[in-house]
């Protein structure tokens, strides 16, 4: 089993969504983040005022699924979230130990 986190653009979670269940993945977890990374944040002005916002808004999606499936779930997510621009995210695979569905006690491939 393996873990895949994508930290990609909020505007881009739907299509990365779509994506994702085109090639039969049904199990994500989906959470706000905020960072940055080479872009360094930006420069907003507000009221005449100039400010740098250091942390732009993101999303962070996490999948565990089999090893079967990592490489088609890193390409969807990698097309469905470019848009060739700085900020565009990146994509952290690696492997885990463990998996148990609290409610059956099922472990392994079976939890997921």
């Amino acid at each position: 089993m393996k873990k895949i986190e994508a930290i990609i653009k909020p505007f881009k979670l739907d299509e990365v969504k779509e994506a994702l269940q085109e090639i039969g993945l049904q199990g994500i977890t989906v959470t706000e983040a905020k960072g940055f990374g080479r872009q360094k944040g930006q420069t907003e002005l507000y009221r005449g005022a100039e400010y740098v916002v250091d942390f732009l808004p993101k999303v962070k999606i996490e999948i565990v699924l089999g090893d079967d499936m990592v490489e088609k779930a890193v390409e969807a997510i990698m097309t469905s979230a470019k848009t060739g621009r700085i900020g565009d995210g990146k994509i952290f695979v690696s492997a885990m130990e463990e998996a148990v569905r609290i409610r059956t006690g099922e472990t392994g491939q079976d939890a997921i």
